[in-house]
């Protein structure tokens, strides 16, 4: 039997090219994930406590900063060589044509202490004293500074100011190279300029003959129990454990959409093993009227599906390693702090392989045992060739149940207000598909075949009469397109209706021209008022909340606090001032406070100028309509220390919008960590991120489509084949052969347009349930359905499946018409 399924193998080879082909794609992505992700890993490795490499012992305070004289008590214990304060955040540079520097800058406290000094210098030498800096090597380069030269640095702490030029250092591939400036300032420095109180921790170097363990000790003994005292291998297995943790989440998001893939392959796969084997049905009844048994017959079909497995899960690893090569070449190009070699292990090789040819055994298993089943004498009859075993009652009874109760769910989740019953809804509508594909499937086919039918005539009739002969057969083939399409359809959906969302917002909450935001930190000390200060700028507003008892005090200009507001249940919101704030109607309802009383709030008195309602779309750590809304002058006078991410500026009266962009830009030029947007600018960024994701998801499941896609060639190859003697009898009675490709084309169009049709439908229905769940939470998300790109998806299906529709159709046409009524 083993001599038998080799041949059997080689001869039918190019029936099982397809399902292949499902395979290779199926393992290549799983390889090139595990292979990418492993070269990452093996880089977090040599990069880990890149920056540690002379630190011996460091300590950090949980949620506290490590201060001065915390770093000067280290400096005393005994066994020291160097102690200093080390700080990461956020800062900027002010390039040499006047503009900031962009990207997101990193800003970090440099040892000056040679005995801690970690960094790979490219000229010049590290800062040792205040108003010195060093800057990445790339930076200075792009920008044209010199060594030795002013540059100016800014931060949270207010305007930027000019510090020396003395190095520049080499932190590409790093954790600290984030595309961005690099910015190194002495210790003192990198505190003022990220307005910080103390350093995030201490590192510390031994004297020689020092071991880390007995310093760390001794340390310990000075600095007391509440910070934490580390030695270098803690240090190192921290930070390795950080970075991998990071990884190891990236690379489940990765296999995530792998095993999307996968289910479809292997929908593909069983789909082609069940075509396959019924098309075997002589050679089956051959074998067991020579004394074959049925055990026989079933365990050399796994062994051909095993060896299938097996060299298509080759073929996958080879030409996934390549895709792991073109992702690093691809990030290496690009400024993302994702960096590595790649790195091909055993473990990920021997997994692969089992994992392919378990999926492909595992799919053969069901077409197998049915294959099996035919009796004998039965099966040398024609009517055994075409094998059209009807969908069972109670198969088709579940799925209709099923469907229906998946469609129900999803229609309950906006009323449940419950993600799981969105996902649920999701799982049970598509199981139903599953179930109930064999009477659906083929009537819709006929419902769009109808118009077809009206307009091209016989060819178009055969072409729908083909797709539907076998109803299991089609429902499987579309089915496989449902899963990458509904899931792609979904993500689309939910995209639109998350960025309609957000621009709703802005509309709603921004009632400005322009907008100043931070990049990655709050508003720099002193902005806000220099831009008050211009006389080309009539209002400026900063964003400010903070909570504090599970109570939210907003800074709110009168000018601009309707547009959050829904209704006014008591009171003039035209009497917010000074002393008067606004309470919202839950916080008033639970501390009993009506309009005109006189409150305390955080020791100050104040009066309640009106009872509010709020216009929703924003989300707080306080329970809901727990806000106070005050002017800018008592939220400062309360809050001193809290500045906002975000100002609203509008031109003076009589000032041209041209105008007051140019003065705004002109405070901003010495503020490098701000950014000026007006409304649709600062829409597209949010909005981008969305966007960004969309994209991201949409290349992962575009291969789950690729492959459904290929199953679709693969069923209508498979039925060229099939159907043989038949395509020939029509040539012969007059059958063209461009009738010939119209008819194949239309009968894989209409298989295409139907899994794909179901795959809108069912990925809007879930993005539909969950944008009615997020909408009881945010009055911002309703649906908004883009028709413009699922009729593009759509279209796209149906490109496709005439692409796929030529091979299958050369295949039909090659075979001369008497060869072919001779086939057996």
């Amino acid at each position: 039997m083993f001599r038998l399924t080799l041949r059997a193998l080689r001869a039918e080879a190019l029936r099982m090219l397809m399902s292949t082909v499902s395979v290779v794609l199926g393992v290549a992505f799983i390889a090139g994930t595990l292979i990418f992700v492993d070269g990452m890993r093996a880089g977090t490795y040599d990069r880990a406590a890149t920056f540690d490499r002379h630190t011996d012992v460091d300590v950090h305070t949980d949620g506290e900063p490590s201060t001065a004289s915390l770093v000067d008590r280290v400096r005393t214990v005994d066994g020291v060589r160097a102690a200093e304060g080390e700080l990461t955040g956020t800062a900027g540079v002010v390039g040499s044509d006047g503009r900031p520097v962009l990207g997101f800058g990193f800003l970090a406290a440099v040892p000056a202490d040679p005995a801690l000094q970690s960094y790979d210098l490219v000229a010049g030498r590290l800062p040792t004293r205040p108003g010195e800096v060093v800057l990445d090597h790339r930076t200075v380069a792009d920008e044209g500074f010199a060594l030795g030269t002013p540059v100016r640095v800014g931060g949270s702490s207010g305007a930027a100011r000019p510090y020396t030029l003395v190095g520049t250092v080499d932190v590409a591939n790093t954790a600290r190279d984030l595309g961005g400036p690099f910015i190194g300032l002495v210790g003192p420095d990198a505190l003022a300029v990220a307005d910080s109180a103390g350093f995030d921790r201490i590192m510390v170097a031994a004297e020689p003959g020092v071991s880390d363990r007995v310093l760390a000790e001794r340390i310990a003994a000075v600095v007391g129990t509440e910070p934490t005292v580390r030695t270098r291998q803690v240090i190192l297995d921290e930070a390795v454990t950080d970075a991998v943790r990071d990884l190891d989440q990236f690379r489940t998001l990765l296999l995530t959409f792998v095993g999307v893939a996968v289910v479809v392959a292997a929908f593909v796969i069983v789909n082609t093993f069940t075509i396959v084997l019924a098309q075997r049905s002589r050679q089956t009844a051959l074998l067991r009227l020579v004394g074959a048994t049925r055990g026989q017959v079933f365990r050399a079909t796994l062994l051909e599906s095993g060896l299938l497995g097996l060299v298509a899960s080759g073929l996958g690893v080879v030409v996934g390693a390549g895709l792991a090569v073109g992702m690093t070449a691809v990030l290496s190009r690009l400024s993302l702090p994702l960096h590595g070699e790649v790195t091909v292990t055993a473990g990920t090789v021997l997994g692969c392989l089992v994992a392919g040819t378990v999926l492909t055994v595992g799919a053969a298993l069901v077409p197998a045992w049915h294959g099996t089943r035919v009796a004998p004498v039965a099966a040398l009859t024609d009517a055994a060739i075409q094998v059209t075993r009807p969908a069972g009652r109670a198969r088709l009874a579940c799925g209709a149940v099923v469907l229906a109760a998946g469609v129900a769910a999803l229609a309950g989740a906006a009323a449940a207000g419950q993600i799981l019953l969105v996902a649920l809804g999701g799982s049970l509508s598509f199981l139903g598909i599953v179930l109930f594909g064999p009477v659906l499937v083929p009537a819709l086919i006929r419902v769009f075949g109808a118009p077809v039918r009206r307009i091209f005539g016989a060819t178009s009739a055969l072409a729908v009469a083909n797709a539907v002969r076998n109803p299991r057969r089609v429902a499987a083939t579309a089915t496989a397109l449902v899963i990458g399409i509904g899931l792609v359809a979904s993500f689309v959906v939910g995209a639109g209706s998350t960025k309609a969302a957000i621009e709703r917002g802005v509309d709603a909450q921004v009632g400005v021209d322009f907008v100043v935001t931070g990049i990655g930190v709050d508003l720099p000390v002193g902005v806000v008022d220099a831009l008050a200060a211009r006389p080309e700028l009539g209002l400026v507003h900063e964003a400010r909340t903070h909570t504090v008892d599970d109570v939210v005090f907003r800074a709110a200009d009168p000018a601009l606090v309707d547009r959050r507001l829904d209704g006014v249940l008591a009171g003039q919101v035209d009497r917010l001032g000074p002393g008067r704030v606004l309470v919202h109607r839950e916080l008033a309802t639970r501390r009993g406070w009506s309009a005109g009383d006189r409150i305390t709030l955080r020791g100050a008195q104040f009066e309640v100028a009106a009872v509010v309602t709020g216009a929703g779309g924003e989300v707080y750590s306080a329970p809901t309509g727990h806000l106070v809304d005050l002017v800018a002058a008592d939220f400062t006078r309360l809050f001193p220390d809290v500045r906002g991410y975000l100002a609203e500026v509008d031109p003076a009266a009589g000032v041209s919008a041209a105008s007051a962009r140019a003065a705004i830009a002109e405070v901003l030029a010495d503020y490098p960590t701000v950014n000026l947007m007006d409304q649709a600018a600062y829409k597209r960024m949010l909005t981008g991120t969305v966007d960004m994701l969309l994209t991201f998801v949409l290349a992962l499941l575009g291969l789950a489509v690729v492959i459904a896609l290929v199953g679709v060639a693969n069923t209508l190859s498979l039925s060229v084949v099939e159907r043989t003697r038949e395509n020939a009898v029509l040539r012969a009675v007059g059958l063209t052969g461009g009738r010939m490709r119209a008819m194949l084309a239309t009968e894989a169009v209409l298989t295409a347009l139907v899994g794909a049709v179901l795959g809108v439908a069912l990925g809007t229905g879930v993005a539909a349930g969950a944008m009615a769940m997020l909408g009881r939470i945010s009055g911002q998300f309703t649906l908004v359905v883009p028709w413009a790109q699922l009729g593009g998806i759509l279209a796209v299906a149906v490109l496709a499946a005439l692409a796929a529709s030529v091979l299958p159709a050369r295949r039909a046409l090659a075979v001369p018409v008497v060869e072919a009524l001779a086939d057996q």
